[in-house]
């Protein structure tokens, strides 16, 4: 009898993998500015975080009572998009603690893929600078299929791409999306403290949860004990 391979890893994105909230407030702040609105702070644009930049933007609208037709906010998305593109990788970093994480799961025979509501160029673009882009099989964003977490045909979907199997996959996430995409699509998933969450994650009642990405590698061998207790 053979074993089953390592299962995959599926990350979310923007406050999970990277701490990306320094270059999206800044994006979403030339927007406002560029309104007349005042800027928000970046705890408060770290709450807007999650949904695209669509939501973003009107999550930041909604702060200063400003109403915007879904044109008006269309056409903001294209000046968002073209700041944010020119300073992508300005501040941005991988969490602390990634790169050894990443190492130790691979070293362990794990591949990874992205499953992210961030723009699938944006999100290429962000892990190619930050030179992260071959360490994953996919990397699939929210316009890739046409649906968004926690629509869960995108993680299924994305794991497909990877070349994974829904039954070995492991998902990582900062908030409800992730939580609710996992779910939808019967993945076990681990929740991260360090993230982009209105709702403390571990309300979200995720699997695992870990506050630092040196815990990532002791979760994913956990997870992927349980699993094998109930299927084995």
């Amino acid at each position: 009898m053979t074993s089953s391979p390592p299962p995959m890893v599926v990350f979310d994105l923007d406050g999970t993998l990277v701490d990306t909230a320094p270059d999206l407030a800044a994006a979403l702040n030339f927007v406002l500015d560029r309104e007349g609105l005042r800027t928000v702070s970046l705890p408060t644009a770290r709450s807007m975080i999650g949904a695209g930049v669509r939501r973003m933007i009107e999550r930041g609208l909604e702060h200063e009572d400003r109403a915007a037709t879904p044109d008006e906010v269309t056409r903001m998305m294209g000046d968002f998009i073209d700041y944010y593109t020119a300073h992508i990788a300005d501040a941005s970093r991988p969490f602390e603690g990634l790169i050894e994480a990443l190492d130790e799961l691979s070293a362990r025979g794990h591949c990874f893929a992205v499953c992210t509501n961030k723009l699938e160029a944006l999100a290429k673009l962000l892990l190619d600078q930050l030179g992260l882009s071959s360490r994953f099989s996919a990397i699939c964003g929210g316009d890739t299929f046409g649906v968004s977490k926690p629509d869960p045909a995108i993680l299924r979907q994305t794991i497909a791409q990877a070349g994974g199997n829904p039954q070995t996959t492991i998902m990582v996430g900062d908030a409800g999306p992730d939580i609710g995409v996992a779910r939808r699509a019967g993945i076990p998933v681990i929740g991260v403290t360090f993230g982009y969450t209105e709702v403390p994650v571990a309300e979200l009642k995720p699997d695992r949860v870990i506050s630092h990405m040196r815990e990532l590698p002791d979760a994913v061998a956990a997870l992927q004990a349980a699993t094998l207790n109930v299927t084995g």
